[in-house]
């Protein structure tokens, strides 16, 4: 249970020193095979537009199915449950014609995995930790999608910070104990994202930590707009994360050596949660649950990671597995930078002080 006057963050290090913690896995593939009509996707909402795969809008219209989700993923050993809102916010929702829903959509999934959690650490006393999960919108601020003109952004800086600082807000509110900014390929967009959860952090008086991770979108470990996962870190290093990560991308076999990069120069938590290897040609992920822990397992034991998950593909017997493969293995202690400037244009630069 929670100990009385700490916070969130030193309750995560404290439990972050006594072994691996175990993060869920994903929402979006455990909605697709409940197989949902668009009419169930819909609901009572009454919005014109077809919702089908619409999966933030369910947290609304089918909030047992989260919930069920939420605890088969408690079930497989995950004290880290992320909200299933990766696609709620106003840019996301403007597709399905629902930007009016993003507040209540927010704020039922934070309430659903809170009471989850809850339900779980009244029962074994064990804590868990809830993060509200943003994802990167399908905008860029960092480049132009009019190849004629590389100078056009379809969104602002300021607009894209208030989308996010209004995704958060209900998030916080619904009772989530971390923000979670994922999948990150475009910096900037983060750096949006983090402006947001500091001008939240000074209307509430009080740190609203964050986990933040970004995916590398090939295999020299840039994400989109470029950085490495080192620049981005010095980017990013600013917002003390509770937690730095890496997610998405490839599978836990091309993400390694990035993972190992990150670990080396994050102070701070490190934590990933790879895809179940690449898929096939029908976009599906055929690797076992088995394969995928015994790749992250190897992370853990070679000291990189504190906090392990799982991405696109993965299952509850995938966290299972990942569990299971770590219990024993004694946690990443976090490096203590030494001081210097860092900078970062796409690659880092260090100034020795």
């Amino acid at each position: 249970m929670n100990a009385p006057h700490t916070t969130a963050r030193e309750r995560l290090n404290e439990v972050a020193k006594t072994g691996i913690v175990i993060k869920d896995g994903p929402y979006g593939t455990a909605i697709q095979a409940e197989k949902l009509t668009a009419e169930q996707y819909a609901g009572d909402t009454g919005l014109a537009l077809d919702q089908n795969g619409n999966n933030d809008l369910v947290n609304l219209t089918q909030p047992q199915v989260i919930r069920k989700i939420c605890d088969s993923y408690i079930a497989a050993g995950a004290v880290v449950l992320a909200t299933n809102t990766f696609n709620a916010n106003r840019i996301s929702q403007a597709d399905y014609g629902a930007e009016h829903l993003v507040h209540d959509i927010n704020l039922a999934a934070a309430k659903i995995i809170r009471e989850a959690c809850d339900d779980a650490t009244a029962k074994d006393g064990k804590e868990r930790f809830v993060c509200g999960a943003m994802g990167p919108t399908n905008k860029t601020l960092s480049l132009s999608p009019d190849v004629e003109d590389p100078g056009y952004r379809e969104v602002s800086f300021d607009f894209v910070k208030d989308v996010y600082k209004e995704q958060a807000a209900a998030l916080l509110e619904g009772g989530c104990d971390f923000i979670l900014i994922e999948t990150v390929f475009d910096t900037l967009n983060c750096k949006a994202a983090i402006v947001g959860v500091k001008e939240l952090e000074i209307e509430r008086g009080a740190d609203v930590p964050m986990f933040i991770s970004m995916t590398v979108t090939d295999k020299s470990g840039r994400n989109l707009s470029g950085h490495t996962v080192e620049a981005f870190w010095n980017t990013v290093r600013h917002a003390k994360p509770a937690a730095m990560g890496l997610n998405c991308s490839f599978g836990a076999e091309q993400l390694r050596p990035h993972v190992q990069t990150l670990s080396e120069t994050a102070d701070t938590l490190l934590f990933a949660y790879p895809n179940a290897g690449l898929p096939n040609d029908l976009g599906e992920y055929d690797e076992p649950p088995e394969t995928t822990a015994e790749f992250v397992s190897a992370w853990a034991r070679e000291g990189f990671v504190n906090i392990l998950g799982g991405c696109c593909g993965t299952t509850p017997d995938h966290i299972a597995a990942i569990a299971e493969a770590v219990s024993g293995v004694e946690p990443r202690t976090s490096k203590k930078a030494d001081p210097a400037m860092r900078l970062a244009g796409l690659d880092p630069f260090k100034i020795a002080s």
